[in-house]
């Protein structure tokens, strides 16, 4: 199967279940994927956002009915809840917004808020907002990293465009790794 029809069959389903869990390089693909005709930006965010809310809700949930026994069981992630609860105590709702762009608080900020004292309908109105800003800009960044491809190769994209699509990928793992690198050198600094 060509890798055009590859994209443009699954890359909907792809974007949603990415979306699910921290999918800021599967977003980044999909819209690259928008730029390059094969996906439809607008559904893409209506997907991503959803995807993303339903899997906050979990978190949320999980954090409300487990999440002082998670805490308890893996104490690692303390500085994450600290985080959290540092955010909820000054800015409460845009909080629930700011976790979404924190490295390593995309799942454990919504279990962390889960643990605190936020009613849950606050948490649906402010968690629906975040998706939306969230799907939009990982998507956005695709979409730019598109045109910058299409700028540097022209009509050459299109005869490279399975090696931009792996060489974006590469590049977000690399980056994902070196941030998370980085959060747990800060953290183990701040441990001694």
């Amino acid at each position: 199967m060509e890798f055009s029809h590859l994209i443009a069959e699954h890359g909907n389903t792809v974007t949603f279940l990415g979306a699910l869990v921290e999918g800021e390089t599967i977003l980044t693909l999909a819209g690259v994927a928008a730029h390059r005709g094969y996906l439809h930006l607008t559904t893409l965010v209506a997907l991503a956002a959803l995807g993303s809310f339903i899997g906050d809700q979990v978190y949320f949930l999980i954090g409300r009915l487990y999440g002082k026994r998670m805490f308890r069981r893996f104490p690692r992630f303390r500085a994450a809840t600290r985080t959290a609860d540092t955010l909820l105590v000054r800015y409460a709702g845009a909080s629930v917004i700011a976790v979404r762009f924190i490295y390593g608080m995309r799942t454990l900020g919504p279990i962390a808020i889960g643990m605190s004292r936020m009613r849950w309908g606050t948490f649906i109105v402010f968690n629906a907002i975040g998706a939306v800003l969230w799907s939009a800009c990982w998507l956005g960044v695709g979409y730019l990293l598109g045109e910058a491809g299409q700028m540097v190769f022209g009509k050459d994209l299109r005869r490279i465009e399975h090696w931009f699509f792996a060489g974006v990928a590469v590049a977000a793992l690399l980056l994902g790794v070196y941030l998370h690198w980085r959060r747990r050198a800060a953290i183990a600094r701040s441990t001694h």
